[in-house]
């Protein structure tokens, strides 16, 4: 009984832990307060509910807690610090003087004209005091609930790397006493194009979880999307902003294609077109028209965009246009070049030119130390080595994939590429 209710608990942390620390912070103006203030509420759960059971709103018990915690906290601040008209209004702004409704919405209007603590806590995590790195790496802990583990798995690099950028990265917003808004005019477009990637890596953890049972983080996906909803409207002359929502709309339409009745991965060429969300390809499609009737040079999230624009709009595996397709992978290896692009190019040119064409770039990309460890490397590999019937070696790739893989579904899915070639 315990257990499910622990898995519970982790389960509704996993998706309400951001907001809870975003509205912390907002009252408190302290990151590394807000977290520990969160984290007390988890523990109050992991106490309370095993023996007095799952309230009816997890998640609202466990932001009032959360808040109720800041309160205190904001008093204890009021008794040691001289200061007494500031804490007073953190007071009030808490809702202690006054009608909490009010004084939420009060508050929300004062600090800009979006009101959502989350997109806040973004630009925050994404200030100009804060290497990209390390905007990236808060972000991604704070925004999606992810592990230190999980961002240094996006990152391919070491775990103590992201614990240390993400501590400093806490540290010099504290010393900075960067304010909680979202920022205007010509910050914003400063720290915006790091606020599209912080985006779209919390929508990648969700679309193929880099670690754990399930193939699949729907919440982060849809977190994602929400945000770069927003973001659109905050930012509506931006096409790359603009790209990114057409991106994620279009990946997360094949989402019911993408699990079979057992929760196994189906990849791409595989998936049940009919089993894609329309509503969201025309919504992707709609917003990559947006993107470029602004007339501004295509980035990487508009290219990107393109390139699933492509799948979407083909009937058939078989009649995806993958020498276009491998066109765009050029062109996006030019504006924002990376050795997962060029892997991404290899399976297009493998499409487009033959399986020894695609074979070949993948070679080059095996000496690239960083990509060694990197799982889709070897299956990609695996996949053109099968094609070209060197099934042994082939076999071989599959595997070391598989060991490599930290997702349970993937692995599986992996030992049985690795099976077939026998």
């Amino acid at each position: 009984m315990h257990s499910a209710v622990h898995q519970t608990i982790a389960t509704v942390w996993r998706i309400e832990s951001a907001r809870i620390v975003a509205a912390v912070a907002r009252r408190v103006r302290d990151l590394g307060l807000a977290e520990e203030l969160a984290q007390d509420a988890l523990v109050a759960a992991l106490e309370h509910w095993p023996k007095d059971g799952v309230p009816n709103n997890p998640g609202a018990w466990l932001m009032t807690t959360a808040k109720n915690r800041a309160l205190d906290a904001l008093r204890h601040r009021q008794m040691a610090d001289a200061r007494h008209e500031d804490i007073a209004r953190d007071l009030e702004a808490l809702g202690a003087l006054t009608v909490p409704d009010f004084v939420d919405a009060l508050d929300a209007a004062r600090q800009d004209h979006i009101g959502d603590d989350l997109l806040r806590l973004i630009f925050i995590a994404c200030h100009p005091v804060l290497s990209t790195d390390a905007r990236v790496a808060l972000t991604l802990k704070l925004l999606g609930g992810l592990t230190t583990h999980e961002i240094a798995r996006a990152f391919l690099v070491p775990e103590t790397t992201i614990a240390q950028r993400i501590v400093r990265a806490k540290r010099t917003l504290a010393d900075a006493s960067v304010p909680f808004e979202v920022p205007r005019a010509d910050a914003l477009a400063e720290r915006l194009g790091s606020v599209l990637e912080v985006v779209y890596l919390v929508f990648n953890e969700g679309y193929t979880a880099t670690s754990g049972s399930d193939w699949m983080r729907p919440e982060l996906c849809n977190e994602a999307l929400r945000l770069g909803r927003m973001l659109a409207e905050l930012a509506p002359d931006q096409a790359e902003v603009h790209g990114l929502v057409a991106l994620m709309e279009i990946q997360a339409s094949r989402t019911a294609a993408r699990t079979d009745a057992e929760g196994a991965p189906v990849l791409l060429n595989q998936q049940n077109r009919a089993r894609w969300d329309h509503l969201l390809i025309r919504r992707g499609l709609a917003a990559l028209e947006r993107a470029a009737a602004l007339g501004q040079p295509a980035g990487s999230y508009r290219l990107q965009a393109e390139i699933a624009a492509c799948h979407a709009r083909a009937p058939s595996a078989g009649a995806t246009d993958w020498p276009l397709i491998a066109a765009l992978y050029t062109q996006l290896m030019r504006v924002a070049p990376s050795p997962v692009v060029e892997l991404n190019r290899a399976v297009a040119v493998g499409m487009s030119e033959g399986p020894a064409a695609g074979l070949a770039i993948v070679e080059t990309l095996l000496q690239d130390k960083a990509l060694q460890r990197y799982h889709w490397l070897h299956a990609v590999q695996g996949d053109l080595l099968e094609r070209l019937g060197r099934r042994d070696a082939a076999r071989a790739a599959f595997r070391q994939a598989a060991a490599l893989s930290e997702n349970q579904r993937e692995k599986q899915l992996l030992e049985r590429r690795a099976l077939r070639s026998m």
